[in-house]
């Protein structure tokens, strides 16, 4: 019998958390307070908690995070920063934005990040920044990226809109939270997020105290009192409304993080005998979170069909590699220039992956997988 199994199921999230969430948001219209309530600085001090990270400075979505980290560092026009090639768009559109130049470097084939090795044959004297992308869920390889932004002087921006609660986990033993390592993270909270309102959202993390407070000011409209504007800022603030219900959500992210993973271990179960495809690499320095459970095949697009015939969601992140975008023709670079992030393009799918993903529906996924392949 076909089922409906869909890639995000918030209307399940949400019927658990409704009397809170309905309170919450009453409670904010009987204040008022609709932009800078109380809520959102309760958000911000919880949230730099459960991080474990000094600054949280919140603001309007996730692109914002970027841009505004990108203002928070003073750079010029011109000056360089190195972007993943495989990555949502955002990162290198923040640049861009800024009239400043994404240098795009290829990714590893396992973990799907931006790849180290391939990092400092980049760098040129305009270098100022590396953007690093948690992408799916788990960390990059952060170590070695510290390493040489240190040996360059360079900043490290985090993007961890993928992949909050993730621990990166130092060859030391020292672990420290995704988006909490370099000198900025950023994050979304998108909806569909794993910490995610139900509007839009975003987060800059820091440790620098001079950093937190130029970014304060940069989100609002470059004012540190008002109507005082020391610095060409933007206007990007979260909305009481949606503080109010990630103050709700942020206290069940434990919880909605262990189901992933719960999720993601039936997945790896179930699957890890198909030789005609490759289950997500688990590295040995970082937790993973599964906001995405990324697998690659050869005959993805037919995968996908099949499975769109019994009633499953699938999705592909991402199908295009940011180098052949059109509006990034202008880098000057070509198909061929970053082979793996146009493997990955040709090659990856997303299954079904929430918090509210039940185990007979993860079964009903990877029996269809397996009909497909014709295993068993």
């Amino acid at each position: 019998m076909t089922r409906k199994i869909p890639m995000l199921d918030l209307k399940s999230q949400y019927a658990f958390i409704e009397k809170e969430v309905l309170d919450a948001i009453q409670a904010v219209i009987k204040s008022s307070a609709f932009i800078q309530g109380k809520e959102v600085g309760c958000f911000e001090m919880e949230l730099a908690s459960k991080l474990e990270v000094a600054h949280c400075i919140s603001c309007g979505n996730g692109t914002d995070a970027l841009q505004l980290s990108l203002m928070a560092l003073e750079l010029q026009a011109g000056d360089e920063i190195i972007v993943p090639a495989f990555t949502y768009i955002a990162p290198v559109e923040a640049v861009a934005l800024l009239n400043l130049k994404p240098v795009l470097i290829d990714v590893d084939a396992c973990t799907f990040n931006i790849s180290p090795d391939q990092i400092e044959r980049s760098i040129s004297p305009k270098t100022k920044a590396i953007i690093v992308v948690h992408l799916y869920g788990q960390c990059a390889a952060m170590e070695k990226i510290l390493a040489l932004a240190k040996k360059y002087k360079l900043y490290v921006i985090e993007d961890n809109a993928q992949s909050i609660l993730s621990e990166y986990i130092y060859s030391n033993g020292i672990s420290v939270k995704a988006g909490c390592i370099g000198d900025i993270g950023t994050t979304s909270f998108f909806p569909s997020k794993n910490l995610g309102t139900y509007g839009d959202g975003g987060a800059l993390m820091t440790n620098n105290a001079n950093l937190a407070k130029t970014i304060k000011t940069l989100a609002n409209h470059g004012q540190e009192e008002k109507y005082i504007h020391s610095k060409i800022g933007i206007n990007s603030r979260l909305d009481t409304l949606q503080a109010a219900i990630l103050n709700i959500k942020l206290k069940y992210l434990n919880d909605y993080t262990q189901r992933r993973q719960e999720a993601a271990a039936i997945y790896d179960r179930e699957l890890s005998r198909l030789t005609n495809l490759l289950l997500p690499f688990r590295t040995t320095y970082s937790t993973h979170v599964f906001h995405q459970y990324t697998i690659r095949v050869k005959d993805r697009d037919k995968l996908k069909a099949f499975l769109s015939n019994k009633g499953i969601d699938s999705m592909i992140y991402y199908p295009i590699p940011v180098h052949l975008q059109p509006a990034y023709s202008y880098l000057g670079y070509v198909r061929g220039d970053f082979p793996i992030a146009e493997l990955l393009s040709e090659e990856v799918l997303s299954l079904p992956m929430h918090s509210e993903l039940k185990e007979d529906d993860v079964m009903y996924i990877c029996e269809s997988i397996k009909e497909f392949y014709n295993y068993g």
